[in-house]
């Protein structure tokens, strides 16, 4: 029996898993929820009622989830204030030195093909530096493998993403300590590295070992991140992708410079020491915003492998969208320096200020789109960069028969094409939209005194201040975090299928001669199929308007 007395005051027990996310957030996390009994549960078991039994069990539960903290705890705010900048600087941090270093291995594909065509264009000086450097110097001069490794190791980190990604969502307390275990493994293969006597061995260090640490390290900047940020989660995205951009002028060359003075040997040692000094320290500030449930069975309210959204038409569409912007977003990068100097003749400085150029314009894109994508719809947003990246591909580089307006194209088509991935979290947000809402007040009826008396379960404001749910179940169980990790792994596919379709698509110099400007000097089908590719990564706006999405 469950009386209720018009005396009792309610009671506030804090619960923290209730549902599966905050409507505000799309981390999947209630944050400060109260329930508020108005009753006492004075004799469940005189209950003709199961369901106050459950009640009972759930008040307990929260109860013993609670008592290790103060019930009171103030979470840092959302969007502003220092934890949350900090979060942010220091995953920004670990974005250049994770990525920048994949983009130092990442060899451009001409490097390994033994045409003539491609032998005369010569290798990109500041991308693929530790290709060039293997290509060039025994003992892994001699062998044609070289390129297996920069290729293995950016594969490895976009496809293993929805793996680790569902790990650490599925052990919250676990993950808290993957940042500084990543960096660990990380600059362990790093380290490894230098011992290498055959590319079998890098293979493994800087291709695996390296890469499978790098996402360690990295999978809980973009799981945290969807806590601390939520009015402004797409202009932290693009801040921290940004990094990526920077580190693709900077470190280069300076890896470039220690390589060509120091040696392998010394500069692979020297760099991973450097790495892990400079972002352990900063692991402690990448942490969750909301302290992880002590027990398994709030744990649990995650279900990061409840995958059915994958084959939802919606996030079909858009991975479509994205596998193929993919395919072709990464050939520019590839052959943008050998270009310049076989086809407009230009030093090994100016071809490499390509790259530079791209990579500048992509930190300022990234940041750009990231803002934009927190206030317009996610399919308006990549139209904007599928224009830009299409226009510029077809008319500047297409029609590109000197540097300046080569220049320009690298400085359109990494503002734009380079900000593609700043669209995601828009991606992630749809694909939470459609959810099954709890309502504000739940009665639950039991058999009181008079037959009609209830327990009332009132959900408070959650701690971003929304009102009237208790939070949100998505309607396939989507974790908007494994909706990014599989979102990685589409752009991942296409990163590895660009490699061997770029080399068919520039075999023989096709249309060389027979077209005017860029599509004459034997780069003119790379050139269009950038462009198709480009263009179609924009698919998702007409899907749209065709009511698909």
């Amino acid at each position: 029996m469950v009386p209720t007395s018009a005396t009792e005051k309610p009671v506030e027990i804090p619960l923290r898993h209730i549902g599966k996310g905050s409507p505000s957030s799309s981390s999947g996390r209630v944050t400060s929820t109260t329930l508020t009994t108005t009753t006492g549960i004075k004799d469940p078991s005189n209950s003709s009622s199961g369901e106050v039994s459950a009640v009972q069990t759930d008040i307990e539960t929260a109860l013993e989830d609670s008592r290790p903290r103060n019930e009171f705890q103030q979470l840092p705010p959302v969007d502003t204030g220092k934890d949350a900048w900090l979060f942010l600087a220091a995953c920004f941090v670990l974005e250049c030195l994770v990525w920048g270093m994949l983009l130092s291995l990442f060899a451009q594909v001409c490097a390994s093909l033994s045409s003539p065509f491609f032998s005369s264009v010569g290798i990109p000086f500041s991308f693929g530096v530790f290709q060039n450097y293997y290509s060039i110097h025994e003992p892994w001069a001699s062998s044609g493998n070289t390129a297996v490794i920069g290729t293995c190791s950016m594969g490895i980190m976009y496809l293993d993403t929805p793996l680790i990604m569902g790990l650490l969502r599925r052990f919250p307390r676990q993950g808290r300590w993957s940042p500084i275990f990543g960096l660990v493994i990380m600059c362990l293969g790093l380290a490894l590295s230098s011992f290498s006597t055959t590319v079998t061995h890098l293979i493994i260090t800087q291709g695996v070992i390296y890469a499978i640490g790098g996402s360690i390290a990295y999978s809980p900047c973009i799981i945290y991140l969807d806590e601390w940020f939520v009015m402004r989660k797409g202009l932290a995205y693009g801040i921290m992708w940004s990094g990526t951009g920077l580190a693709g002028v900077i470190l280069p060359l300076l890896l470039e410079y220690l390589l060509s003075t120091c040696g392998f040997q010394t500069t692979v040692r020297l760099w991973a020491c450097l790495v892990f000094v400079l972002t352990a320290p900063l692991a402690y500030y990448i942490k969750p915003r909301i302290p992880a449930p002590l027990s398994s069975s709030a744990a649990s309210t995650y279900k990061p492998f409840a995958l059915r959204f994958v084959l939802s038409q919606k996030f079909m569409l858009y991975q479509l969208a994205n596998i193929v912007e993919a395919v072709g977003f990464f050939l520019p990068a590839i052959y943008l320096p050998s270009y310049a100097r076989s086809t407009l003749g230009a030093s090994p400085f100016p071809s490499a200020l390509t790259l530079l150029l791209l990579n500048v314009a992509s930190v300022f894109g990234c940041v750009a789109m990231g803002s934009l994508i927190d206030r317009w719809h996610v399919t308006t947003c990549i139209l904007v960069s599928t224009i830009g990246a299409t226009l510029g591909t077809f008319l500047l580089w297409g029609f590109s028969m000197n540097l300046p307006v080569l220049y320009i194209f690298c400085l359109v088509y990494g503002l734009f094409a380079g900000s593609f991935t700043s669209t995601w979290p828009g991606i992630m947000r749809e694909m939470a939209r459609e959810r099954i809402s709890v309502s504000t007040t739940t009665n639950i009826t039991g058999s009181g005194a008079n037959g009609s008396n209830s327990t009332n379960m009132l959900v408070s404001n959650d701690d971003h201040g929304n009102n009237g749910h208790s939070g949100e179940e998505y309607g396939n169980n989507v974790d908007p975090v494994m909706v990014f990790g599989f979102l990685a792994l589409g752009r991942g596919v296409g990163n590895v299928v660009s490699g061997p379709l770029s080399e068919a698509l520039v075999r023989g110099a096709p249309w060389q001669g027979e077209a005017v400007g860029g599509y004459g000097s034997g780069y003119g089908s790379l050139i269009a199929f950038t462009g198709v590719t480009a263009l179609f990564g924009g698919g998702s706006y007409v899907w749209r308007r065709l009511g698909w999405l």
